[in-house]
């Protein structure tokens, strides 16, 4: 689904790099980088606007031209995000690379989507090609890139600003293009400046869309961001508290880590936090009770995205309802959405259809047309829907396992065991069984000072669910693993599940 810009918007954004409102005031704050302990680096939206428009001159300098690809491997800093504007205002299309990936597959992202040259921090440029053109953050950039004027290249209605690599979790990542016009419409439904200055903070990855989408939405709004490496329980909260942040949004798995620092949140003051969205993964109440005892101010919001068909599918009741806890929202204007394949018109695969839904995977046309009919895209995601017109999360069609004939979605069982109050964190996968095919088996993160039995969970479980949902065996972890993308790494339980049961190891 092709659509124009409407004309107040293609007034102010001529593509996707080009974010800053003419009408702000350039000396308002708009980065601080807290690379370098004790030491934050502060960059004005001038600033930025300037830096990156160096970025732009110089990349055409160099020769490069409109519509080749420029790679970032890094972690997240001010030059990242200068770099991934200015690259878009050159009319180039930006790539932002997972650095947690294996070596070998990062060879195999750069080749697919043949960069012509790449952005890399010092710990990266060694997982370079020899022959790739490298501009480096920690010596090139101070040398070669100096603020500049620049009119930016104004985007036709599909041209791509940028590509993103899906994590590859079951093969090889797949490359996304997506159109500065759709991404741009994406932003144009999110944008509810309230009147207060905003502050967001960042830990999340820059090669993911969580981070990517909330860093954009932060300069179309005039808003100022906070920056860190990575992410880390203690001095993310400590960054919420210490730079008075108004407004985040994360991955789930970041904040049921930051909540278990009970004794640090204590001691710390929030009194600014006013919104915290999550998305990219399921959310359980249980959580978000725990983040709303955590955070009492503010305002916790449930939302939902795919890299293919971007951030802006659920938002606010057209009538003013509320969202009961774990809805994701109802359908936004513009765009459209139907559930496929399920035993009642209210259930089923979510498919989506709006202006940022991309064409098609790069280089895999077959992929593409199983993904994508006449506009629509499946997202693999199984939904339900409420008489009120409210969506919810039900599981992943692909991580949908079947026990004695019934089909079992992992976040129906997750919740069911997060709702227990010693339970912090649960992450269900299936296990092997001769009688019954799959069975679901737990691994499980506890609150400090609890013991829960294993027995008192399966009860639980038990009293609360059908009988096949309950899980068979269970583990108990200090954490659960990570993917690349903040989320938990189901491939590593799994393996692990059978690991265990081959050697016995599970708690009793």
């Amino acid at each position: 689904m092709t659509q124009l810009l409407d004309p107040v918007l293609v007034a102010r954004w001529r593509n996707l790099g080009d974010l800053v409102d003419p009408a702000l005031d350039r000396g308002r704050l708009a980065l601080v980088d807290l690379g370098a302990p004790g030491a934050p680096r502060r960059y004005s939206h001038g600033e930025v606007e300037a830096l990156a428009g160096g970025v732009a001159r110089h990349l055409l300098e160099r020769g490069l031209a409109r519509g080749q690809r420029v790679a970032i491997l890094a972690v997240n800093r001010a030059e990242y995000i200068i770099a991934y504007f200015g690259i878009m205002r050159a009319g180039l299309v930006a790539v932002p690379v997972n650095i947690k990936l294996p070596r070998e597959t990062i060879d195999y992202v750069l080749r697919d989507a043949g960069v012509a040259l790449a952005f890399a921090d010092a710990p990266r440029r060694a997982l370079l090609p020899e022959d790739l053109p490298v501009i480096g953050f920690d010596d090139d950039w101070a040398r070669l890139i100096r603020p500049t004027a620049f009119e930016t290249v104004a985007a036709t209605p599909d041209e791509p600003g940028q590509m993103l690599y899906t994590s590859g979790s079951t093969g090889r990542p797949k490359g996304v293009p997506l159109s500065h016009a759709g991404q741009l419409w994406a932003l144009s439904t999110r944008l509810q400046p309230d009147g207060e200055a905003q502050r967001f903070l960042l830990a999340q990855p820059l090669f993911h869309m969580n981070g990517l989408f909330m860093t954009k939405t932060v300069f179309a709004l005039g808003a100022s961001l906070v920056v860190q490496p990575g992410f880390e329980p203690r001095a993310y909260a400590e960054a919420l508290a210490d730079w008075q942040v108004t407004t985040v949004t994360a991955v789930p798995t970041m904040f049921a880590r930051v909540v278990k620092e009970t004794a640090l949140l204590d001691a710390l003051d929030f009194s600014a936090l006013k919104r915290i969205g999550l998305g990219s993964a399921p959310v359980t109440l249980g959580l978000i009770e725990r983040i709303r005892a955590a955070f009492p101010r503010a305002r916790i919001g449930h939302g939902y995205g795919t890299t293919e068909a971007g951030p802006a599918v659920f938002g606010p009741h057209p009538d003013g309802r509320d969202a009961p806890a774990l809805a994701l929202g109802y359908p936004v204007a513009g765009g459209a959405v139907k559930l496929v394949g399920g035993a009642t018109p209210e259930e089923g695969v979510l498919w989506m259809r709006n202006p940022a839904v991309m064409q098609g995977y790069h280089n895999l046309p077959e992929r593409s047309a199983r993904a994508l009919q006449d506009g629509w895209y499946d997202s693999g995601d199984v939904m339900r829907r409420d008489a009120d017109g409210f969506y919810y999360f039900v599981g992943r069609a692909d991580d949908m396992f079947v026990c004695s004939g019934e089909n079992i979605y992992p976040v129906e069982v997750e919740k069911l065991l997060e709702a227990h109050p010693a339970v912090q964190q649960a992450s269900v996968v299936p296990l092997p069984d001769e009688e019954r095919g799959q069975v679901p088996v737990a691994f499980l993160v506890v609150r400090a000072g609890a013991t829960p039995t294993v027995e008192a969970l399966k009860q639980h479980a038990l009293a609360r669910g059908p009988a096949y949902q309950h899980p068979r065996r269970i583990a108990f972890l200090p954490d659960l693993p990570w993917a690349g993308t903040n989320k938990v790494d189901r491939a590593a339980l799994i393996a692990e599940a059978r690991q265990r049961e081959e050697r016995g190891e599970w708690a009793r």
